[in-house]
């Protein structure tokens, strides 16, 4: 290689090291207060890497005021059964729907030059799983295979995108307390970017075989510019699930009564 090849590999190469990279200088100069950004054409992008937005511990705690949850009998008896060591979440299964795993998750709208046909939510935490909802306009089918995430079919009112789901199986916990539900569960979620930074998500959970009457819960997820999703196999050395032991808590909040919503038990 002649020497003025190597300065130019040289000067190639020292360039690299001190410019950032596309994402990380979007992470350190993008306003998260701005007006959320649209695609081509109009509707809003809600692109991006996203964390939270989903239940974790105790799904009651994210009801929209002057909602409750009432549980029917059945599933008031199953709750309280429940022993923290059985949560599917914590034994690498999916976390089904409102749930969320306290990891980064992905949104994916596609295509971007024209109306979007597909939604996607990459999950980073588990098993790799993704949500897939479509937005060409087809009905949910008459009898769909019950799944963990179920079958969406979305739609845009105003800047709000609205997520129709039914056909879900009766296998996921709607968080680590462990409430239950059966394949008669359908969801609507809306979810609306407040601005670049912020989009919040609002679900209906509408299930019959275990509640007395449908609720509204809410939830904030945060953008996370400059971030990509890791790889994460949760099967992989998983060493939690022999530690947790005992009937489900929420998380942060020992003093509960396992199976209850009210308050701490009186000492």
């Amino acid at each position: 290689m002649t020497r003025i090849r190597k300065n130019a590999v040289a000067a190639v190469l020292g360039l690299l090291l001190v410019t950032p990279s596309p994402a990380s200088a979007q992470g350190s100069k993008l306003d998260l207060t701005a007006p959320a950004p649209r695609l081509p054409d109009g509707t809003p992008d809600l692109s991006g890497v996203w964390q939270g937005g989903g239940s974790i511990g105790d799904i009651s705690e994210n009801l929209v005021p002057g909602e409750r949850i009432v549980l029917l009998p059945a599933a008031k008896t199953l709750l309280d059964a429940r022993l923290s060591k059985d949560d599917p979440e914590a034994n690498c299964l999916p976390t089904g729907v409102p749930r969320i795993a306290p990891y980064p998750w992905r949104i994916v709208q596609t295509p971007t030059h024209t109306k979007a046909t597909h939604i996607f939510f990459l999950f980073e935490a588990n098993i790799h799983s993704y949500r897939q909802i479509f937005m060409d306009g087809r009905k949910h089918p008459a009898d769909p295979d019950p799944t963990w995430y179920g079958h969406s079919i979305g739609r845009w009112e105003g800047n709000t995108l609205v997520i129709d789901t039914v056909g879900y199986n009766d296998k996921f916990w709607f968080d680590f307390k462990g409430h239950p539900h059966t394949e008669m569960l359908h969801t609507i979620e809306r979810y609306t970017r407040k601005n670049v930074g912020t989009l919040v998500n609002e679900v209906t959970i509408e299930d019959p075989g275990a509640y007395v009457r449908p609720f509204k819960v809410t939830f904030t997820a945060t953008l996370r510019p400059g971030d990509e999703l890791m790889e994460y196999i949760c099967q992989e050395n998983n060493q939690d699930v022999a530690h947790i032991q005992g009937p489900t808590t929420a998380p942060g909040d020992p003093e509960r009564t396992p199976g209850t919503l009210g308050a701490p038990t009186p000492k």
